[in-house]
């Protein structure tokens, strides 16, 4: 099983798993279908299926287009709202692609149908794979737009952070950075979480993909997966986990990147016109 990174959009991630064997391919969140395609040539595989998320068009928009260029596509998800769907999948079904085994996980919070995908190869020494959407990000979690911090803290706790510890997480989008500058806020000890935030820094400076990362290594510094340590309660002022999971994701919808200030010296030159000539010239 082989998993492309593909990015599109703003910071969006879609993904093209394939299966080695066969030359078959699955792909997630199909949201640009001119990038997928240029991917679906390069590898020389054959598109089988299509797994969305969820229905937002930065994840499902493309499906429509690949279902009339591929007749007999499969489309999976959750949700009705999900453009070319034809499978509606359930939480715990499991599907398979060759050797590629898919167990579908009901996550709503973010969305109301939201679904995540646990891949895996069995007899493979490889780590499985978590195709996790806009419910787990690596270092946060998704914004609760249809939910509520009971199903998001059920979603992160009994439903992904029950998964082998090695699985590896394939999120939505690329906001690694801005995620573990919130959770050195929320945890300014945390000597893992500035390890970890100079790596994605060094990445996001050499345009690379901060993804994936692994179940492990995310409770060691996502803060929505440390509701129970006392750093984080402390923060929140909270102590019940849902609470300090609600505190959470209130503080970080807050998180604002702080304004540039333009240099005063400039400023100053503006207000005594003294950039004119330089202007009039252009």
């Amino acid at each position: 099983m082989k998993v492309k990174v593909i990015s599109v959009l703003e910071d969006n991630y879609m993904y093209l798993v394939i299966e080695e064997s066969t030359r078959d391919a699955v792909a997630v969140d199909a949201a640009v279908p001119k990038r997928l395609l240029e991917i679906i040539r390069k590898e020389d595989v054959v598109l089988r299926a299509i797994l969305t998320t969820h229905h937002h068009w930065d994840h499902a928009r493309g499906n429509e287009e690949l279902a009339q260029l591929f007749p007999g596509l499969r489309v999976f998800g959750a949700d009705e709202r999900i453009g070319a769907l034809t499978h509606k999948v359930t939480h715990g079904q499991e599907l398979t692609f060759g050797a590629i085994r898919v167990r579908c996980l009901f996550t709503p919070c973010h969305t109301s149908g939201h679904m995540c995908y646990f891949m895996w190869e069995d007899d493979s020494p490889d780590a499985p794979a978590l195709f996790s959407g806009d419910t787990l990000f690596v270092g946060g979690c998704g914004q609760f737009f249809e939910g509520t911090a009971e199903q998001m803290h059920t979603n992160l706790t009994q439903i992904l952070g029950t998964l082998p510890k090695d699985t590896k997480v394939f999120c939505g989008h690329e906001c690694t950075v801005r995620n573990l500058k919130f959770a050195l806020k929320v945890e300014p000890e945390n000597e893992i979480v500035k390890e970890k935030l100079a790596w994605a820094k060094q990445r996001d400076d050499e345009d690379l993909p901060t993804v994936p990362s692994t179940l492990q290594e995310e409770f060691l510094y996502n803060p929505f997966l440390r509701v129970t340590e006392e750093p984080v309660q402390r923060f929140t002022g909270r102590t019940d986990p849902v609470e300090v999971l609600r505190t959470l994701r209130s503080e970080r919808d807050n998180f604002k990147k702080p304004k540039e200030r333009p240099n005063p010296q400039a400023m100053l030159a503006f207000d005594w016109g003294l950039f004119g000539p330089f202007l009039e010239k252009k």
